[in-house]
């Protein structure tokens, strides 16, 4: 999620329209990184109307449609795969130069429902450098390759800290695997 909000960010300072679809229906948390007491979003004739960050990213997110952003949404599949849906084709994200849909780890039915429902450029894989995460990473791309999905590349996210007083980087979750990675599944790493 942080990189898909960091990426989002990005790229509407480049100067393009972004949309920020958060597909984490169980664990959203688009709306607390990109948000200040987000308004629900409101209906408009074409549709929903997503919620406007102040860089100006349209988000849509469960959690800007509960009372409560601490209540749980216990759903299953398929309610979670209708939720995806309505998110995409019933909200009026205007038009868009980038659409960036953020998923949980793994290959759960929000990213099935995604693979399978929504035109996808690519996808861009994140990992840190634990070799449990580089195995959920695999069975994702894995999975990307059997539905057809094009991998972009793919992103080390908590490689390394630096200590704000002397500079010292330190490799807090371990030595990054990144580059074997990124070569087993055919990508670049970003």
């Amino acid at each position: 999620s942080t990189t898909s909000a960091l990426l989002a960010l990005s790229l509407r300072r480049m100067g393009y329209e972004v949309g920020l679809l958060d597909a984490d229906i169980t664990g959203p948390s688009i709306p607390k990184m990109l948000l200040k007491n987000p308004p629900h979003p409101r209906g408009g004739p074409l549709g929903i109307l997503p919620v406007t960050s102040g860089a100006g990213i349209k988000v849509m997110s469960i959690n800007l449609l509960l009372e409560d952003p601490n209540q749980a949404v216990i759903w299953r599949g398929p309610l979670i795969s209708g939720a995806i849906k309505q998110f995409y084709e019933d909200v009026h994200w205007g038009i868009l130069d980038y659409l960036i849909v953020d998923l949980p780890p793994g290959t759960s039915d929000a990213s099935l429902t995604v693979m399978q429902s929504i035109p996808l450029s690519g996808i861009v894989m994140v990992t840190t450098p634990q070799s449990l995460a580089g195995m959920v990473v695999r069975k994702a791309s894995s999975m990307a390759a059997q539905l057809e999905i094009p991998i972009l590349g793919l992103i080390e996210n908590m490689s390394y800290a630096i200590c704000p007083h002397c500079g010292e980087t330190f490799e807090v979750f371990g030595p990054s695997n990144a580059e074997e990675l990124a070569a087993s599944l055919g990508a670049p790493l970003l």
